[in-house]
């Protein structure tokens, strides 16, 4: 993440990081006490415990850092930023590709999850149905070819 990129989250997605940031606070401080207990086993270039102990806290700790990254540059995406029947972040669009309708929610990308319906405005998809209203035509070239995306609706 550059610092000059913006990075969007709804607002359930800011909680859920806040909430999983408490948990890694708590998680630290227990593994701290389990490093502090498995140093006392003696020789620690043979002490599994110490070793898998130091190796979860490390993951904790740059999960903290990954996390509170995100928060300080986190702008929030308006709920109300679906005006004019424009796609926007936090839009739901509706569009048919090869007769077949698909619904997808335009986020941030730290909330993407494809499979569910969730796409990155920073994707190629994304992308280009920023802006984009019902019945526009949306071209993206993919390794397949090229795929043609008829918006059928945006809320």
């Amino acid at each position: 993440m550059t610092q000059s990129q913006d990075l969007y989250i709804s607002r359930k997605g800011l909680e859920e990081l806040r909430q999983e940031l408490d948990e890694l606070l708590g998680e630290r401080r227990e593994g701290t006490a389990r490093i502090k207990e498995a140093r006392e086993f003696g020789d620690l270039s043979e002490n599994a415990e110490y070793i898998e102990a130091k190796n979860k806290q490390s993951f904790i700790e740059g999960r903290i850092a990954e996390i509170e990254a995100i928060l300080k540059v986190a702008k929030i995406i308006d709920e109300n930023n679906k005006s004019n029947g424009r796609v926007a972040l936090g839009s739901k669009v509706k569009v048919k590709i090869n007769g077949e309708l698909r619904e997808y929610t335009i986020t941030g990308s730290n909330e993407a999850r494809p499979e569910e319906g969730k796409i990155s405005n920073e994707s190629p998809l994304g992308q280009a149905l920023m802006g984009r209203k019902k019945s526009d035509i949306v071209e993206i070239e993919t390794p397949d070819g090229i795929r043609r995306y008829t918006v059928e609706g945006v809320r």
